[in-house]
């Protein structure tokens, strides 16, 4: 949903633009540094460093901010760009949930590790179905919007790293409402896109 709203973020992004523009790093150099920074969170994760993970987490995401701020900003937003951005998106996501499996959390109603993948599912299913309808010719626009799209996702994200020192059960909780809320958002955008 937050996706429908960016214009609630435009202020934000714009004295962001203005900061990191003027730094030597292109764009698409902001989106690498966001996969290395995610990888580095890696290590911190599995080894309960979760100071450190959310940390990184923050970097990763401000970052994936970053880039598309500082490429409107510059005038260098291209389609290679976007997608090279969302190709990053998805690693970054991966990269969190993977850590995940290392964490001994504790099963919910499903193993954990089914929530992890539904997860990861659902949030790579709600990319593709947008990329999808736009590469069919079913849609003239971009598909957006749904319960749990990439703002809510990285929200969720950031609570579960939060939780993971607090409360395994919570994390679990949110794991498990991410994978359904996740799906249910791919499910809105097909339906969507065949409507």
């Amino acid at each position: 949903m937050l996706d429908l709203h960016r214009n609630w973020f435009r202020d934000i992004e714009n004295k962001t633009a203005n900061i990191f523009a003027a730094l030597p790093c292109t764009p698409n150099q902001y989106t690498l540094l966001s996969i290395v920074v995610a990888s580095a969170m890696l290590y911190p994760i599995v080894a309960g460093h979760y100071v450190a993970a959310l940390a990184l987490f923050v970097v990763a995401a401000g970052l994936d901010f970053i880039d598309g701020a500082v490429a409107r900003k510059k005038g260098l937003a291209t389609k290679r760009g976007a997608y090279w951005d969302t190709i990053a998106d998805r690693y970054v996501e991966a990269i969190l949930l993977f850590g995940l499996l290392f964490c001994q959390l504790p099963d919910f109603y499903l193993p954990v590790a089914a929530w992890i993948f539904l997860a990861l599912f659902g949030s790579t299913m709600t990319t593709y179905a947008k990329a999808a309808a736009k590469e069919k010719g079913l849609c003239d626009t971009e598909l957006k919007g749904g319960l749990m799209s990439r703002g809510e996702r990285m929200i969720a994200y950031f609570a579960i790293i939060i939780l993971l020192p607090i409360s395994l059960d919570w994390v679990a909780a949110i794991l498990a409402a991410l994978a359904i809320l996740t799906n249910i958002t791919a499910l809105q955008r097909i339906e969507h896109a065949l409507r």
